[in-house]
């Protein structure tokens, strides 16, 4: 399999289980990076994409990325090592669990494509349903660690399927997160909004909602997310 290829980074992806997608590019294309951040996470690395389009975006002196599975980490640190930013860039092979106990400094951005597949196991081979499946990072736990490695006044962003967005801001809430940016994805204008992306802070204040709209027919995108990914997108 050959890598993807990205306007100013190429991600190999032949180890991994869960390979590029829209979700992850779309939330590093989206989330807002204040011009002060020193720090940002990755939480469930994978290959690694939503760190180098952090890196691409910003002037961040410290990328992390965290990520529990063998063959996911080999392979993003493979993808930080070959990239421009492999200065700012590096992967620990850990749970969330041992990293929050590690840490020393909280992160002024923490960004997560969390998994949220739900069905049974078996559909799956192992690593791939690990990858996608909920039980294996419930958001509980997600957003409880955000908690406690964010900055005064850090941010976290995610993605998230559309019909966990109640439930997830509710989480948030127990731990202090409260959401300042909300944007509600869809495919297309005729179907559901299919996945939320949701900005969050220790600030409780005034929401920001809007809506993307990703195609208008096949192949045939929008302009605003044109706008948004085109810095990312060989073909956009």
């Amino acid at each position: 399999m050959k890598p993807f290829q990205f306007k100013e980074f190429s991600v190999a992806q032949d180890k991994t289980a869960m390979k590029i997608g829209t979700d992850a590019v779309l939330l590093g294309a989206w989330a807002r990076i204040d011009e002060t951040v020193f720090s940002i996470l990755d939480i469930g690395a994978g290959t690694g994409v939503l760190s180098l389009q952090m890196a691409q975006r910003s002037d961040a002196e410290l990328i992390d990325a965290v990520e529990i599975e063998e063959n996911a980490y080999e392979q993003c640190v493979s993808n930080f090592e070959l990239s421009d930013w492999g200065d700012r860039l590096f992967c620990y092979h850990a749970s969330l669990e041992e990293f929050v106990e590690e840490i020393e400094e909280p992160y002024d951005l923490i960004i997560s494509n969390p998994p949220f597949y739900t069905s049974t196991f078996k559909d799956l081979e192992e690593n791939r349903a690990m990858a996608r499946h909920a039980a294996s990072l419930p958001f509980e736990e997600l957003l409880e660690s955000c908690a406690a490695m964010l900055s005064e006044k850090g941010e976290c962003a995610f993605i998230i399927p559309y019909e966990q967005e109640v439930n997830f801001l509710e989480i948030g809430k127990k731990h202090g997160l409260f959401p300042k940016r909300i944007t509600r994805v869809k495919g297309r204008e005729e179907v559901a909004v299919k996945r939320s992306l949701l900005q969050l802070s220790f600030e409780s204040c005034e929401v920001k909602i809007s809506k993307l709209t990703i195609e208008i027919e096949r192949h045939v995108y929008t302009s605003e997310y044109i706008e948004l990914v085109a810095p990312f997108y060989l073909k956009m």
